[in-house]
């Protein structure tokens, strides 16, 4: 006679297809237990996206969402993996994940697609966190998770998440003049808000790009990052001290593999070297309080991020995104290489919780900073707040202070820092 099945096994899994932040659709996983308990995820997707993620799964059928249906991934999940991860534990996550790569067979998950294959691995976590009736940071950190991030805030958006004339992708405020959370996601909303009515006064659209971010026509990149200073000032706080400037350049965006060079096809049309947006660079980061820079150059331009590296990086973050896509296997060449000194963490990159968590050690233990991170395309789904306390990652981005899909991580941290009761902090990553 067979043993029942432990009470923290997967029961039952079902999933459909929902709509993110931009109206397309993305897919939601439910697992059961065998004891009742359920987890609950919804994934999110990238608008800029770089080569090396893991591959998202779409229909292609023109008839349905213009091709970006989901309903493969949907079946995957019901039909692929379902039937075959029924009776497995949640507590044993890493087990867990390993089995759907080796169910895949695939090195980006392309078979059974990183989005079905994520959505499993979180409404896992999820699931394991409410069988043991913690919360999810919790279930991942352990009861000394306490340090709450400090927020890269995205009040200006370009690129390829707004329809407006600026080939960078995001311009942040970065509040760290608390040590609460609370305090800091203040400052931040006083600075949005004070921005819009600067923006307001000279003319220029207020509209909001993917992140919630505006979306002004400006004349140049450095014109974005002076409305920041001024926003800042007039807010009331000071710039360097209390509130600092983050930029997400997105260069791949931009590049042009034939001439080799990075064209500014959105703003002036001016083409630039890997060496003069070094040079660019490094004129902001004297000038203005700039504290962190993301994917500065090409995700293929090796030898210029060593070199971006070796200039910048006593004076300034550099964040590899589309650099590393969260892949364990990129980010130890980046270290090998001396590229870099920071990495975007964002599980849909990658596909798996196990393989998010390993991103982030390594990059830990070899003096990397991280970034927890949303996508352009989100939903309300609120893993990544948990994720960025449960490892300690002292830094998040997941847009600006408006739309609902953005605000419900940062509400999220707001629960945590109140559920803590005085127990959480922040630090200051750039003091």
């Amino acid at each position: 006679m067979s043993a029942s099945p432990k009470s923290s096994c997967i029961k039952s899994i079902s999933a459909y297809e929902c709509l993110d932040s931009r109206g397309y659709p993305t897919l939601s996983v439910t697992l059961e237990l065998e004891n009742g308990r359920t987890g609950t995820a919804m994934v999110p997707s990238g608008a800029s996206t770089g080569e090396f993620e893991a591959h998202e799964l779409r229909d292609g059928d023109n008839q349905r969402y213009f091709g970006k249906g989901v309903l493969r991934a949907v079946e995957n999940v019901r039909s692929k993996i379902a039937p075959e991860v029924v009776g497995k534990d949640v507590l044993e996550l890493s087990a867990l994940d390993r089995f759907l790569l080796e169910l895949d067979g695939t090195e980006n998950k392309s078979e059974l697609g990183a989005n079905a294959i994520l959505g499993v691995s979180l409404a896992a976590a999820q699931a394991g966190a409410n069988y043991h009736g913690l919360p999810l940071f919790q279930h991942l950190g352990g009861v000394n998770a306490r340090k709450l991030p400090i927020p890269l805030v995205n009040v200006i958006n370009g690129g390829a998440h707004a329809s407006n004339s600026i080939d960078f992708q995001e311009f942040m405020l970065v509040p760290h003049g608390s040590g609460t959370f609370f305090e800091n996601i203040r400052a931040a909303s006083e600075v949005f808000h004070t921005l819009r009515k600067n923006l307001l006064k000279k003319g220029l659209n207020v509209g909001l790009g993917d992140e919630g971010g505006f979306a002004p026509n400006l004349e140049s990149a450095e014109d974005a990052i002076s409305c920041l200073m001024e926003a800042i000032t007039d807010a009331g706080y000071e710039p360097g001290k209390e509130v600092s400037i983050a930029l997400d350049v997105a260069a791949s965006e931009f590049y042009n593999k034939d001439k080799g060079n990075y064209c500014l096809k959105k703003g002036s049309g001016e083409e630039l070297s890997a060496k003069d947006l070094i040079s660019l660079y490094a004129g902001w980061v004297d000038k203005y309080p700039l504290v962190s820079i993301e994917d500065g150059l090409d995700e293929n331009d090796w030898d210029g991020w060593a070199e971006l590296t070796s200039e910048l990086s006593t004076k300034v973050q550099l964040v590899g995104d589309d650099f590393f896509v969260t892949n364990p296997q990129r980010l130890r060449e980046g270290i090998r290489r001396s590229a870099a000194n920071s990495i975007l963490i964002k599980p849909n990159q990658i596909g798996t919780v196990t393989e998010t968590l390993e991103a982030i050690g390594l990059a830990h233990e070899n003096g990397y900073t991280t970034v927890i991170s949303h996508r352009s395309g989100e939903t309300e789904d609120t893993f990544i707040a948990d994720l960025a306390v449960a490892v300690g990652a002292g830094q998040i981005k997941t847009g600006s202070v408006c739309r609902g899909e953005r605000t419900a991580k940062y509400n999220r941290l707001l629960w945590i820092e109140t559920f803590l009761a005085g127990e959480s902090y922040t630090e200051n990553p750039f003091g």
